[in-house]
């Protein structure tokens, strides 16, 4: 009689890699169990599992999973402020910067859905302790970069409505209203990414911005 053999229930361990890649393997796998499970349903062991490495492994490149979710925030703001501070040094209108921010913002948040969330929609679990200061400015400095541009609208009386500071607000969060949703809601039948984007920009500047 032929014996089958026993159902895997984990996944094969793998060999070990170079450092880097795994560290990013490890980061992308973070990311996908923190949305699905939250980050106190999250274990070190799912992490590594979902990687296929050992916890012992796992724990050779983080201390523990507040150090996993603490990095997965800080690259994924500082990508987004890299990008800000490129657009706002450009020699362009005010307005023109403030469109390409806007989208830049938009398509980073939908190529990094999971990350997004956990930077913008998540809230930020108690028990992680307290983020570093450096982590909050990254957040403020994306913000106020933006603001900034903004600001050069207001001053040249180009503003139908409001400040510079509303005007940058709701247009920040009209834009994340945009890329929340899609990120939460991925089965809905939402139209294209482009036109979505160019729709909701369309909307916004020529409904606050004098022409």
């Amino acid at each position: 009689m032929t014996v089958s053999a026993p159902i895997a229930r984990r996944s094969a361990r793998k060999a070990k890699g170079d450092g880097h890649l795994r560290r990013a393997e490890i980061l992308g796998a973070a990311e996908r169990i923190f949305v699905a499970d939250g980050y106190e349903g999250a274990t070190i062991r799912k992490i590594a599992d979902e990687v296929g490495v050992s916890s012992t492994a796992l724990y050779m490149h983080f201390q523990d999973k507040g150090c996993i979710l603490l990095e997965i925030c800080e690259r994924t703001l500082t990508l987004l402020l890299e990008r800000n501070r490129e657009i706002a040094a450009k020699p362009l209108d005010p307005v023109v910067r403030t469109r390409m921010m806007l989208e830049a913002y938009m398509r980073w948040g939908m190529e990094h859905p999971n990350a997004y969330q956990l930077v913008y929609s998540a809230p930020r679990p108690v028990s992680a302790g307290i983020w570093p200061e450096d982590t909050v400015d990254l957040s403020t400095q994306c913000y106020d970069i933006f603001c900034g541009v903004v600001r050069e609208i207001a001053a040249s009386g180009r503003l139908r409505t409001g400040t510079a500071e509303s005007a940058a607000q709701a247009l920040w969060m009209s834009c994340h209203g945009v890329v929340a949703l899609m990120a939460s809601r991925p089965r809905f039948g939402w139209a294209e990414p482009d036109e979505l984007i160019q729709v909701t920009l369309e909307g916004l500047l020529h409904g606050l911005v004098v022409d």
